[in-house]
């Protein structure tokens, strides 16, 4: 998820999206990319924590990067966008797709 010059633009977008496309609670898989140096994959895992969260890394070939999917049952749309947010804020260098 590239965050255009307007974040809120692009999540009150992205939360109609959820809105039309799935019934909630929903299943929803979030995708990071993550520096694999330092603490940064156990960062993201802390914040899914607790939650029932199925978590799977997979190391780029050069080893720098680590791609972190994460599978978990939402209660709506704006929790899906509490839990991006939440990411971006507590985990420097993450990219959200």
């Amino acid at each position: 998820m590239s965050e255009s010059k307007n974040p809120e633009e692009f999540y009150a977008k992205l939360k109609k999206q959820l809105q039309d496309t799935a019934m909630w609670p929903s299943e929803y898989l979030y995708k990071f990319i993550v520096p694999t140096k330092g603490d940064k994959i156990d960062e993201v895992e802390a914040i899914f924590n607790d939650m029932g969260a199925v978590i799977e890394t997979k190391q780029s070939k050069k080893g720098t990067y680590t791609s972190v999917s994460i599978n978990v049952r939402m209660k709506n749309p704006d929790a899906v966008i509490e839990k991006y947010l939440e990411v971006a804020n507590k985990v420097e260098g993450v990219i959200s797709l």
